[in-house]
Order: structure tokens, then sequence, then C-alpha cells
């Protein structure tokens, strides 16, 4: 699995210096044509990187191939993603020109309602096969917001994450706030964004909520960080009025688990005048699970 420091390792062998690198990992994450530029290829790359090009970018290519692709209603399509080593994960076309990308294979949180999460965590993804995702969605449509909602949880991939994020908002050319990480809420996402750990690039945060009830998250949620809802909550106030980005409070509605009027209390409660919005989502009924939308 290469990654993206190993890739500018490469690019540094075959005499590449920044702008050479960055020049090439623009036309790769924007899926840009080589021979696209004020200045042709042969006139600013050096030979070596020049006559390395054509199968350096299959390569690329080959970290994220289409292999179905699925329509939805409201403009949307999942994308099956084959991996270079044949796994598979998901990514999706958004309305709007957004891109929903996954940061693992399986994950290791085990949400209740979830079937990712079914067989636990498989492996990482690269910051190269993260990235990759982009580059093929791209190739179909334009893609101006990236989501880290697909599978796994984002937070334990940091790393990964943060350079593919890193690289999406320099020369993937895709503003700080379009780029969203998703967590539910582990305490090393807000050290690693915030103050002297804070990178170049600092992406919107959307915190899976679900409920008000501390209990019943940690049922739905066995295997998250046992920060309570408020505590969650005031750990995104926090990142949102550093930032100034709002955080994104996810809530997948279940049939008689948490669409009471006591949730609906326990919200006026928890976020009145907090710097955010709720996004609430039409759960998706799976025969294997007994959750209902």
């Amino acid at each position: 699995m290469i990654s993206l420091p190993d890739l500018s390792q490469r690019l540094a062998a075959l005499g590449a210096n920044e702008a050479h690198r960055d020049r090439v990992l623009r036309h790769w994450v924007q899926a840009l044509p080589l021979d696209q530029g004020r200045r042709k290829l042969e006139h600013f790359l050096p030979q070596a990187l020049r006559q390395a090009l054509p199968a350096l970018m299959d390569e690329l290519a080959g970290l994220a191939r289409l292999l179905q692709r699925h329509p939805g209603e409201d403009g949307s399509a999942r994308l099956l993603v084959g991996l270079g080593d044949g796994m598979t994960v998901e990514s999706v076309l958004l309305p709007r020109d957004g891109l929903c990308v996954s940061s693992q294979v399986g994950c290791a949180v085990g949400c209740a309602f979830c079937m990712t999460g079914r067989d636990g965590l498989i492996r990482q993804l690269s910051s190269a096969e993260i990235v990759a995702q982009v580059a093929l969605a791209r190739r179909e449509r334009a893609v101006k917001k990236v989501v880290f909602m697909g599978m796994g949880e984002p937070s334990h991939n940091l790393d990964a994450v943060i350079e593919a994020i890193t690289l999406l908002g320099t020369a993937g050319n895709i503003g700080h706030k379009n780029l969203v990480l998703s967590t539910v809420g582990d305490p090393r996402v807000f050290e690693r964004l915030t103050g002297a750990g804070a990178g170049p690039v600092r992406p919107a945060l959307a915190l899976s909520l679900h409920t008000t009830k501390a209990e019943l998250r940690a049922r739905l949620l066995p295997r998250a960080p046992r920060l309570s809802p408020r505590e969650i909550v005031e750990a995104g106030e926090r990142y949102a009025r550093d930032t100034g980005y709002p955080i994104q409070y996810q809530w997948t509605l279940m049939e008689g688990v948490n669409d009471g009027e006591d949730e609906l209390d326990g919200i006026v409660a928890l976020l009145k005048g907090r710097y955010g919005v709720l996004n609430m989502i039409p759960y998706n009924s799976v025969p294997e699970l007994p959750f209902r939308r």
C-alpha cells in the first residue's frame, strides 16, 4: 500500500523538487490531463520523471478502480471501489458535488445499527488509497466537498486521514471547511486538530451523536470512547468556535429507539445556543438487523 509520503519520496528520487511534485499531485488528485497547464510537462519536469510518469499515473489509477455504480433517486450514486489487493470499499457521490469516502476496510467501533462493523476492522486504507477515491470520483463528475463518513472510523486511521485531508486542501483544491471529518467522538481527533498539533488544513467536524442519553449511546456505539453526549458536544463546541466552522451533529433516526419526545427535549437542552447543525438521517433498514426507519 503506497502512502502519500511514499509517493513524495518516489517523486524526489526521480528528480522532482517541490514544484514538480505539486504539479504531479495536482494532475492526479484533480483528474487533469497530463498535457493541461500553461507550461508543458516536457518544459517543466525532469527527464527521469517525465519518462516514469505514464507508468506512475497508471499505478495511481489502480489504487481505486470502479467496480459497480448504483445510482440513487436524489442524484447520489454508491460506488463500489476495488483496491489494489482485491479488497473493496464504498464511496458515495452526493448531491451538490459532494463525495463520501472510506478510510478503512471494515470498522472496529461496531455500532449496533451499522453493517460495516459486523466483521470488525479488516485493514486500514493508506492515505493514497483515500485520495484515490477522490481522483476516481472526479473522473465521473466534479467534486467540491469530501466527507470522511464512509466505511471505517477516521480517528482509528488518523495519520492517513490527516495526510489525505492536507493534500485535498492544497493540491486537491478543496476548501478547508468542505473537508469534513466524521468521528464517534474520539478525543484524539480534538487533540490532533487543535493547538500545536494542528496542520495547515483544518477540516470541519461531524460528530456521531444519535442520542442525548449516555446509557443508550453506549449500547448503540459499544466500542466508542466513553464520552457522554454532553462531553462530546462541549468538545465540538470548542472546536467550532476555534475554527469558525459549525459542527455537524449526526443523528440516525431509528423507530422506537431515538425518535421520541424525550429525545426532542434532550436535543433542546444539549444543543441550544451551540454553533452547529443537527442532521437527521433516515435509517436504511436491512433484514439482518432489528432497527427500522
